[in-house]
C-alpha cells in the first residue's frame, strides 16, 4: 500500500461496513427497499465527507447535512438544517438576516445521537428572543457552556411558495482574522477517521432510534402532541408508524392550529428518512392543505390514490413512519389538537369523509410541478 492510500483506509472500510448494514437490513422486503438503501447510503457518506472536512473547529461555519440528497433523522421536508461544532468556553456571534419563513429555531446539542442514545438539548430558542433590526438583521453572543457540541438551526418554511430563506453565519471571535492552520498528514488522517465513524455511527444510530420512539406505539396510532424527543422547547410533534396493504388507507383528522406559525404532517421509509418530497406528494403544511369547513384537515395516507388534494403518497413502501409537528406555538397543545385516525379500505375513503371534495388528474399534476418548482427555489445542497 502507497503511504497517500493510507489515509483513506479508514473510510473505505467504513464504506464496505456501511454497505453490508444497509444489505441486511431486516426491514428490506423488495428490490426497491434495497435500492432505496444504497441512494440512503451515498447521502450517508455525503453527510460524513462534509462534516468532517467542511469542519474547523478554529473556522466555524454553518454546514447543511440533510437535504432532498442526504436524507436522515425522519428529515422535515419543510425544514432548511445548519449545523455548527462547538468547543465549550469558546465565544462565538451568530449573525444573520431573518427571511419570511415560518420558523427559524436554534439549539445548542450535549454529545450526539448514537444507536445507545440522544443527544440532550442545552438550550433552545426561536427568533421571537432575538433583537431583529428593520432591516431583518441580527446578532448575537454565545459562550459555549460546558458539554455543548453543536449547534442547530432550523429555518422552516409554511408556505413552499411564498416565503423566503434568509441569511446565516456564525464565527469564533478569537480566531476571527488568522490564517487557517496548514494541513498536514495527521490532520488530513483525523478527518478520514472522523468520516468514517460518523458514516457507520450514523446508520446504526437511525436504524435504532425509532425503535425508541416510532415502533413503540400501536400500529396506524400516532400519538397526542407532545414535546419532540431531544427537540425543541416551541414544537410539539405527533409521532407513528402505518402498516398498510395497498387496497388500504388511513384517514388522519387534526383541526388546524392557529396559535403557531407552522403545522404539517409527513410520511416517511422506514429507512427512518424521508420520502421523495419533490415529485410527490408525502408531506404537507396547513398551508398546502386544503382545510374543510369545520376547520380540520383530514389526509389520506394510502399506496393508491383516493382522488383529493390531501393525499400523502406511500410510494411503494407498505410500512413507514408518521410524523406531525407545530412549531412558533403560541399556547401548548392537548390530546384535541392531535390527529384521530381511521383505517379503512381505500374504496370506503369517499363516504369516510364528510367533505369529499375530488380533484383531477391535472390539478393533481399542477401541484406536484408547485413542489417542484418549490424544492427548487428553497433547497440547499
Amino acid at each position: 500500500m502507497s503511504q497517500s492510500s493510507g489515509l483513506t483506509k479508514p473510510l473505505q472500510d467504513a464504506i464496505a461496513e456501511a454497505e453490508e448494514l444497509i444489505a441486511n437490513a431486516p426491514f428490506i422486503r423488495t428490490e426497491q427497499d434495497l435500492l432505496e438503501g444504497y441512494d440512503y447510503l451515498s447521502g450517508r457518506i455525503r453527510m460524513a465527507m462534509q462534516m468532517a472536512f467542511d469542519h474547523d473547529l478554529e473556522r466555524p461555519l454553518f454546514i447543511n447535512p440533510t437535504h432532498q440528497f442526504s436524507r436522515q433523522g425522519l428529515d422535515n421536508p419543510d425544514a432548511i438544517y445548519f449545523n455548527a461544532y462547538l468547543k465549550e468556553g469558546v465565544e462565538y456571534v451568530v449573525r444573520g438576516r431573518r427571511g419570511t419563513s415560518a420558523d427559524l429555531s436554534f439549539q445548542v446539542m450535549g454529545g450526539a445521537y448514537t444507536a445507545d442514545s440522544a443527544a440532550t438539548s442545552l438550550m433552545a430558542f426561536d427568533d421571537r428572543e432575538l433583537d431583529i433590526r428593520p432591516d431583518g438583521s441580527f446578532e448575537f453572543t454565545y459562550v459555549a457552556e460546558p458539554g455543548a457540541k453543536t449547534m442547530i438551526v432550523r429555518e422552516v418554511f409554511n408556505d413552499w411558495d411564498t416565503e423566503e430563506r434568509g441569511q446565516l453565519w456564525i464565527e469564533r471571535t478569537d480566531t476571527v482574522g488568522k490564517p487557517a492552520t496548514p494541513l498536514s498528514r495527521d490532520r488530513l488522517a483525523k478527518k478520514y477517521e472522523v468520516a468514517a465513524k460518523l458514516l457507520t455511527g450514523s446508520i446504526q444510530t437511525w436504524f435504532a432510534f425509532p425503535q425508541f420512539f416510532q415502533y413503540q406505539e400501536p400500529v396506524n396510532q400516532p400519538t397526542a402532541p407532545q414535546s419532540t424527543p431531544g427537540g425543541l422547547s416551541s414544537q410539539r410533534s405527533s409521532i407513528g408508524h402505518y402498516a398498510l396493504e395497498d387496497d388500504e388507507a388511513l384517514i388522519v383528522t387534526v383541526p388546524e392550529c392557529t396559535d403557531c406559525s407552522y403545522q404539517a404532517i409527513q410520511i416517511g421509509s422506514d429507512w427512518y428518512a424521508s420520502t421523495d418530497y419533490e415529485t410527490h406528494q408525502t408531506s404537507l403544511t396547513k398551508a398546502q392543505a386544503v382545510t374543510d369547513p369545520d376547520g380540520k384537515m383530514r389526509f389520506v395516507i394510502s399506496e393508491g390514490n383516493p382522488g383529493i388534494a390531501n393525499w400523502l403518497e406511500c410510494t411503494g413502501h407498505r410500512t413507514g413512519a408518521i410524523m406531525l409537528r407545530w412549531q412558533r406555538l403560541e399556547r401548548d397543545l392537548g390530546p384535541e389538537d392531535g390527529p384521530v385516525v381511521e383505517h379503512v379500505l381505500l374504496a370506503d375513503v369517499p363516504e369516510r369523509l364528510p367533505h369529499f371534495t375530488p380533484i383531477t388528474t391535472e390539478e393533481y399534476a399542477e401541484r406536484i410541478a408547485a413542489r417542484q418548482r418549490s424544492v427548487a427555489r428553497r433547497m440547499l445542497s
